[in-house]
């Protein structure tokens, strides 16, 4: 069974989501209920901190495209920070460095979105 888990941490007004573990089809559910949260709660600014994150499948992936639009349409946006190499290289090979932002640390995608508001 995956190990997985997921971590909530709010800077103004960015709730981070800081990943452990592997994500895939078994954890996948766990991570849409975390963004779920943050919808119910009015977040839409949302940092994945993915410092701890040992693995992905297509799976984890996915969640990430079931609710990107979503949380752009409500004026918010999914940042991605602090992928280990070997989790990266899968964000990479399927193209979403185009449609996130995907960055060093967690301080760096906090930061986007003040930039994004200029």
């Amino acid at each position: 069974m995956s190990s997985f888990s997921v971590g909530f941490s709010t800077t103004g007004g960015v709730e981070t989501l800081s990943l452990k573990g592997e994500l895939d089809a078994h954890t996948a559910a766990e991570l849409e209920a975390a963004i779920e949260q943050c919808k119910e709660r009015g977040r839409y600014q949302i940092v994945v901190d993915g410092a701890k994150l040992q693995y992905i499948s297509s799976a984890g992936l996915g969640v990430f495209m079931a609710f990107i639009e979503e949380i752009r349409d409500e004026g918010g946006d999914i940042k991605i920070a602090a992928l280990q190499p070997k989790v990266f290289n899968v964000f990479d090979l399927l193209g979403f460095p185009m449609l996130f932002d995907i960055v060093e640390t967690k301080e760096q995608a906090i930061l986007l979105f003040d930039t994004d508001k200029a």
